[in-house]
């Protein structure tokens, strides 16, 4: 039995929309992931690479936008656009030098439980994508910490990004 709660409460045409991209992104990852396993690669080193990778680079476009402000409180706005916070039921406070974020609802976890995977991998996928997000905090100067998650079993997951 999953020990994973994770229920979306917030529906909205563009928002479950926007689910269906990140499942289908994730859905993705999962099985690339499962396939590099099978096939005797280092399935997890792999992924951890290429999403390490994609954070850097989309880091390093949000770091374009924020014109040289240091400011977090101008990060947060670039990096969590309305779309985003209504999609993952994000409740975030943020100050000059920290932004923090507590999701309430995750569509990669919900894609990696359609597809059967297990709460141990749903737990190492989730924190393979968030090397996504450490390598988007490397790119703009930000500590990047990761509490709780939701495929932990948590009842949310917890970000903070400071400087």
């Amino acid at each position: 039995m999953s020990k994973i709660v994770n229920k979306e409460t917030l529906h909205a045409e563009l928002v479950d929309n926007n689910r269906k991209a990140l499942e289908h992104r994730a859905t993705w990852m999962g099985l690339i992931y499962d396939e590099a396993k099978k096939a005797g690669a280092d399935a997890e080193a792999i992924c951890r690479a290429a999403v390490k990778r994609c954070g850097l680079f989309h880091g390093e476009g949000y770091k374009e936008q924020c014109n040289g402000s240091l400011d977090c409180r101008v990060f947060k706005q670039i990096f969590l656009p309305e779309i985003a916070i209504k999609t993952f039921e994000m409740e975030t406070t943020q100050s000059e030098k920290d932004v923090t974020v507590t999701f309430h609802y995750c569509p990669l976890v919900s894609a990696w439980q359609k597809l059967g995977f297990d709460d141990e991998t749903c737990e190492l996928l989730c924190d393979i994508a968030m090397d996504g997000d450490r390598g988007i905090a490397e790119a703009n100067g930000l500590k990047f910490e990761l509490g709780d998650t939701i495929a932990k079993g948590c009842p949310t997951c917890k970000l903070h990004l400071s400087r």
